[in-house]
């Protein structure tokens, strides 16, 4: 509300709240500093899980830092904001999340540290940004060159991504299980490499063992063969991909047909019949032994495929359809007018496998396995889920290590290395935007603070002996949580790709900048539930003088 003249004027509606400087600057930094606390103690290798309990009562438990950040209801604008940044890493470098988070939550702990000694959150931004830019330099500089094709060092970086979650027991077999379904899906274009990773499908079925987890050359399709008089298994098998339903078309306008005798009522369901024969006719003259059909299958289709010795499978997904159609070469076929040999697709082997205790389709043995599928075993549901996202993230790793070629010690070691050479750096800034560069410095400490104290180690120890080990020049050296002190993680064979270390800084600073340049907050929260508790409050009145 604003006076002229001292006549009130009415700028913003009534029950709008707005925070306004200081206030509004520490309210969000607070509560951004809430969540990176909250994912803090997932990270690293000896980092708890988390047990999160949606409104229906459903139970996820893992230490992936954007699977808790998701499923956490977060109300507040500003850790929103937070909960992208984890989305983003997610999104572009698939693992990383928790460090982004952590590292951000720290850049503004330590610039409300400078907000306290007057010093300008607009110059803060900028001596952020200025250190960010350094530290992405220097990381390209401490960067270790990986060669594409080195299956050893490829494993060793989906078992870093793996490492700390609950599939690490049978870290080993998961890890060759990545690496080997990224190869499989890699195409070499000019002189670097492409990773199709939408390529790799997993599906999951509890019960067995994680070891039990395994690599299908081809696609697994968690249904079954649609009548029990079908082959269940069919070798050299030709396949059809088909868009289209095998049953008879509704009419696009509403349509009514008068049947005034018993003869009319025969010839109609005569002619349904002969529609659905004629497609059948059609799929078996081209000489397919297996349907695949995104769409719906009519029980009489159903007979007549079985008849002519046809396994047929329905109601199957749209990404599974084009996974079948790379895998097997076939063309996927929207009109069964259209079908022709050619369009078939290619495998050696189609089979119903009874997994669990329930039957998956398996399309194996295929000319060009473009696409390929995991199939994820474990004890129980929470257990599956959360192997799925290990693989998820070792994926993700592995592509970006063969796409880019280079990789960073893990442990803690590069965010120590930019601390050191930023506090080097920042007096060359002058003026305040030193202050800042050196409290980004001193904010990368958190992460190899965060893996000791997690690990039960003590954090100043690890820090002092991890300084000294790189001031005299071991870039490499890094927190080893399982032996408790500072060893060289290149030798470890803990290395993580240069792409998810940009992308977590890169994300951290950013949103960090965005947090620290909003000084006014003006929320018309509440209103709206406001109106729909009293309209409804008035309504329960109503009904209450009725009765």
């Amino acid at each position: 509300m604003a006076t002229l003249q001292g006549v009130p004027v009415l700028i913003l509606k009534e029950g709008t709240q707005r925070t306004t400087g200081r206030d509004a600057l520490r309210m969000n930094i607070t509560a951004a500093k809430v969540i990176a606390e909250a994912v803090r103690t997932t990270l690293g290798p000896r980092g708890m899980d988390k047990m999160l309990v949606d409104s229906l009562g459903d139970i996820t438990i893992t230490n992936d830092g954007v699977t808790i950040l998701k499923e956490m209801d977060v109300e507040h604008p500003a850790a929103k904001m937070i909960v992208e940044v984890a989305k983003t890493q997610e999104n572009e470098v698939g693992d990383g999340t928790t460090t982004a988070v952590v590292l951000a939550g720290e850049l503004l702990k330590k610039a409300e540290e400078l907000l306290d000694q007057d010093v300008h959150p607009t110059i803060v931004a900028k001596g952020y940004r200025l250190a960010c830019d350094k530290a992405l330099e220097i990381l390209n500089e401490i960067a270790i060159n990986v060669d594409p094709n080195d299956e050893e060092t490829l494993r060793k970086i989906a078992a870093t991504a793996i490492t700390g979650k609950h599939a690490e027991y049978a870290i080993e077999h998961l890890s060759k299980i990545v690496v080997e379904a990224v190869k499989k899906v890699t195409e070499k274009v000019g002189d670097s490499y492409k990773v199709y990773d939408d390529d790799i499908k997993i599906e999951k079925k509890h019960g067995g063992a994680i070891e039990e987890t395994m690599l299908v050359d081809g696609v697994v399709l968690d249904k079954e063969v649609v009548h029990p008089a079908m082959p269940k298994r069919i070798r050299n098998a030709k396949i059809a991909v088909l868009k289209a339903a095998l049953e008879v078309k509704e009419t696009e306008t509403d349509a009514e047909i008068n049947i005034t005798n018993p003869e009319m009522l025969q010839k109609f369901i005569e002619q349904e019949e002969k529609m659905i024969k004629e497609m059948v006719d059609r799929i078996v003259q081209a000489g397919a032994n297996v349907v695949f059909c995104q769409k719906g299958i009519d029980d009489l289709a159903q007979y007549y495929l079985a008849k002519a010795g046809v396994l047929a499978v329905r109601r199957v997904k749209q990404s599974d359809i084009e996974k079948l159609a790379k895998a097997t070469g076939a063309r996927i076929i929207t009109d069964l007018r259209d079908i022709k040999p050619e369009d078939l697709g290619e495998a050696e082997l189609v089979e119903e496998r009874k997994v669990g205790e329930d039957k998956m389709v398996f399309v194996t043995g295929c000319k060009n396995p473009r696409a390929v599928t995991i199939l994820v075993r474990g004890g129980t549901e929470h257990i599956v889920d959360e192997v799925e996202r290990s693989l998820t993230d070792a994926i993700k790793v592995t592509k970006a290590v063969i796409e880019d070629g280079k990789v960073v010690a893990g442990g803690g070691a590069p965010e120590i290395e930019l601390s050191l050479r930023i506090k080097d750096w920042a007096p060359s800034l002058g003026g305040r935007e030193q202050l800042a560069a050196e409290a980004f410095a001193q904010a990368l400490e958190i992460i190899p603070r965060t893996l000791a104290e997690n690990a039960g180690l003590d954090p100043i120890d690890i820090l002092v002996e991890l300084r000294k080990a790189h001031e005299e020049g071991k870039v490499t050296y890094g927190v080893d949580v399982f032996e408790g002190k500072v060893v060289d993680m290149k030798e470890k064979g803990v290395l993580e790709p240069l792409r998810v270390k940009k992308q977590a800084i890169t994300s951290a600073t950013e949103v960090a900048i965005m947090i620290l340049r909003i000084d006014d907050v003006i929320a018309a929260k509440g209103l709206e539930k406001e109106k729909s508790e009293t309209e409804t409050g008035g309504k329960e009145e109503e009904e209450s003088e009725s009765d």
